[in-house]
């Protein structure tokens, strides 16, 4: 049988010489733990800067099992609310300016 390798999301240190799965929340406030079926699947969502480390589910489970954790995500899809653009309003004529002082010479 074959063995299928999640890609998870971490984070890296500074200095690199610490990794740190990274967890998020559903909607209901409980933190889980996500994978991805490939790496293009990852990059889609988190961009293609986000560090990775494959891992077998039951490797991941056994990770965040000891932090509480105990929903992992496969494939997550975005789900935050649109983003509502403000109106854009049109000057209503030239910026005010501050009255300039006027110096005489003498």
């Amino acid at each position: 049988m074959a063995r299928v390798v999640w890609h998870v999301p971490v984070t890296v240190s500074g200095t690199g010489g610490t990794t740190a799965l990274r967890l998020f929340r559903l909607r209901d406030g409980r933190r889980c733990a996500v994978g991805f079926s490939s790496p293009e699947a990852l990059a889609a969502l988190l961009g293609p800067a986000q560090p990775y480390t494959e891992l077998a589910e039951p490797a991941l489970r056994d990770l965040v099992a000891p932090l509480g954790v105990d929903t992992l995500v496969l494939d997550p899809r975005l789900v935050a609310p649109p983003v509502a653009t403000p109106p854009v309003a049109a000057p209503a004529g030239p910026p005010a300016t501050a009255p300039t002082a006027q110096l005489q010479h003498r």
